[in-house]
């Protein structure tokens, strides 16, 4: 179970959530669940989880920023994701932001697939659900020009964002450089020049839970071994991000050269293919087991993107009874294509159950 130290109140975060009901039965209403199911024995059904794609780096630690300075920093080339998460724990309005830094004799493009940024906003959840959701939706490409032993900004809008004291800001970003680049993770005065600033600025110390490094394998493939079938299977769970069935992966905080653990896998995407049995309809939900949840969830049915979704539908979080609390992700019909896309959000709890149960009959 992990509950970091957050603040809850209301808030203007940077963009709005907005969900999408492309397909009727992603309906996010409140279906039936099983009457007689009881969530806290649920058979696991057994899967394969295999790690690909490049590699992450998480900026999580120090969280709560106490100065100016550096956060995290690595130098990286091909297939990244940069996942940061950082409140202004001072009392003076300040910007975190991101900058590359090229080192060699050519100029390179940074090729930017796929983000989400959420905040400044002082609602925690609400910006970690904000960041998700926008990642999940964002279909353009962009690219920024790090010039030859020069510097750019990955995201140039947050050297304009005041973050006041107590803010998060929480930002997802998926990029590709040929050649290495020094990504830089930082807070700083208001009115300094982020360049000049990091050239003389200090690493901060980490806090407690030490969340940050670059990790191997951004990207997590989970395929169950078995197909399901509602009517013989009834009610069964896939857990993710919970360090048992589901191991958090390893890697070094190039900081300091020190062994790291991500807890949680904040960052990593996961895309669950769920192999099920003809003519047997059912349903899925995602079930919080650690505390407070909320994020988002795509939807690809039958090889059609369908719907990004709100998790939960309804209020901006869940998971306060833990293990009772589930949002429901759709009725499908068996031996259909389905894949869902899945990753921890910022300021949530893990870990999480994926629930595939008969559907519910019609009245």
């Amino acid at each position: 179970m992990f509950n970091w130290l957050r603040h809850v109140s209301a808030a203007v975060v940077a963009t709005a959530i907005v969900s999408v009901a492309a397909y009727p039965g992603l309906a996010q209403a409140k279906p039936a669940f099983p009457a007689k199911a009881d969530l806290y024995n649920v058979t696991e059904l057994p899967v394969t989880i295999t790690e690909q794609g490049g590699q992450l780096l998480l900026s999580d630690s120090p969280e709560m920023v106490p100065a100016d300075g550096i956060m995290y920093q690595d130098t990286v080339s091909g297939d990244t994701r940069l996942f940061f998460h950082h409140v202004n724990a001072t009392k003076e309005p300040k910007k975190i932001v991101v900058l590359l830094t090229n080192s060699s004799d050519q100029a390179t493009d940074i090729i930017i697939s796929k983000y989400g940024l959420g905040g400044p906003g002082l609602d925690y959840l609400a910006v970690g659900k904000v960041a998700q959701m926008n990642y999940l939706k964002h279909e353009e490409v962009e690219l920024v020009e790090v010039p030859a032993g020069g510097t750019a900004l990955l995201e140039p809008v947050l050297n304009d964002i005041v973050v006041a004291p107590d803010e998060l800001v929480n930002g997802i970003y998926d990029f590709q450089s040929k050649i290495p680049v020094k990504v830089t993770v930082m807070m700083l005065p208001v009115d300094a020049s982020p360049a000049e600033f990091a050239a003389k600025a200090a690493v901060l110390p980490t806090d407690s839970q030490r969340l940050r490094g670059t990790f191997p394998g951004k990207d997590r493939l989970v395929v169950p071994s078995e197909v399901y079938n509602a009517s013989e299977n009834g009610l069964v769970g896939i857990t993710l991000a919970d360090h048992k069935l589901d191991a958090f992966v390893a890697g070094i905080d190039a900081t300091d050269g020190s062994q790291t653990l991500n807890y949680g896998n904040y960052g990593v995407v996961y895309k669950l293919f769920i192999p099920t049995a003809f003519e047997q309809k059912y349903a899925v939900y995602l079930n919080p087991r650690g505390g407070e949840y909320a994020g988002g969830m795509n939807v690809k049915y039958r090889r059609q993107e369908l719907a990004t979704l709100d998790t939960p539908a309804d209020k901006l979080f869940f998971g306060v009874k833990t293990v009772t609390d589930v949002t429901h992700l759709g009725d499908y019909s068996g031996g259909e294509s389905l894949w869902l896309t899945f990753s921890p959000p910022g300021a949530s709890n893990l870990p999480v159950k994926i629930l595939l149960a008969p559907a519910a009959k019609p009245k």
